[in-house]
């Protein structure tokens, strides 16, 4: 009698049935849409701290959403208005943009924010705040995996972004080094898409990080080189700055590097036909391949002699005659 009493007393649950669980999810996503639609309005409607509040309460929203929720928040345009906060002078609020863009960071999306960052790159006064937000992980995340437009795009925008001298060289990430230079193999070395490549390689010459990740890069001191040799004079100029750098950071580590590449030829005809900067580089940098660096340096006429007869074996003695 009481083991009865007590089996009344603690009923099985009662499963759902399928119709009950679709119900319960069509009313939480009918909130979630009401929620996406309120924080979008905020977003664009709203005084600073409304914007940075949405910001954050997008990020939480979808840090552990679905890539269907995730979508909704780009068909609901809150891309441009949060790419937008990354140019605010306000550091919380470059912040929450940011965090939301990178949680929001489905592939489609991803290219949507890197394609408004780069309308908003081109500006000069939106850089530094733009540069110091923290993006370009974001470009780089694209550079390296996005569709060929998005990485078009994202290549762009981190040049863009590289042009504010404030801080060119924290803009940019080493894990940049191996995407440029495969970028680099495959184009035209007088491009001008190569010559914004190179100019990248050359600002990620100047850190250790930057440096290590050149060298461990498949062919990366060779397709320098080949940038000397074929390149524009202003992909040579930056190409030769991103060498320079190597071998003043570490004479003893990169020398053997740059002359196993067979750099020698190039340099030596940069420092004749180069324009002025990309001449004197290319001087600076063939004294620290020489066995005595500063020491016994070629004579002007004995340099003229030497461009002269590498002129004549690669491009015949007329065109020597003209080099000379």
């Amino acid at each position: 009698m009481g083991h009865d009493a007590e089996e009344e007393e603690t009923p099985p649950a009662t499963p759902k049935t399928a119709a009950g669980k679709d119900q319960e999810e069509e009313t939480w996503n009918l909130q979630k849409q009401a929620l996406i639609h309120e924080l979008s309005h905020k977003l664009i409607t709203g005084d600073l701290q409304a914007k940075i509040e949405a910001a954050r309460d997008i990020r939480k929203l979808v840090r552990k959403s679905s890539v269907k929720t995730r979508s909704k928040f780009g068909a609901a345009v809150v891309i441009q208005p949060l790419v937008s906060m990354l140019s605010f002078p306000n550091l919380d609020a470059r912040e929450a943009s940011l965090l939301a863009l990178r949680n929001l960071a489905s592939s489609g999306l991803r290219e949507l924010a890197t394609a408004a960052i780069l309308t908003l790159s081109a500006a000069a006064p939106n850089k530094p705040a733009i540069a110091s937000s923290g993006a370009a992980p974001l470009l780089v995340q694209i550079l390296g995996s996005g569709s060929v437009q998005g990485k078009v795009d994202a290549f762009t925008a981190l040049h863009n972004l590289s042009t504010c001298k404030e801080n060119s060289i924290l803009i940019l990430d080493a894990k940049a080094v191996s995407t440029l230079i495969n970028l680099l193999k495959e184009c035209k070395k007088y491009s001008k898409f190569a010559e914004k490549a190179t100019a990248l390689l050359e600002i990620l010459s100047k850190s250790e990080e930057g440096q290590v990740a050149m060298t461990d890069s498949d062919g990366g001191i060779l397709t320098l080189v080949e940038t000397v040799e074929d390149g524009s004079q202003v992909s040579m100029q930056h190409a030769v700055g991103a060498l320079l750098s190597l071998c003043q950071s570490c004479r003893e580590k990169y020398r053997e590097l740059i002359l196993n590449e067979g750099a020698i030829p190039w340099l030596l005809r940069l420092t004749v036909e180069g324009a002025s900067i990309a001449q004197d580089r290319a001087r600076t940098l063939l004294d620290l391949l020489r066995d005595t660096p500063k020491a016994n340096k070629l004579a002007s006429s004995v340099l003229e002699k030497t461009v002269y007869d590498i002129s004549a074996r690669l491009d015949g003695a007329g065109k020597a005659a003209e080099t000379a």
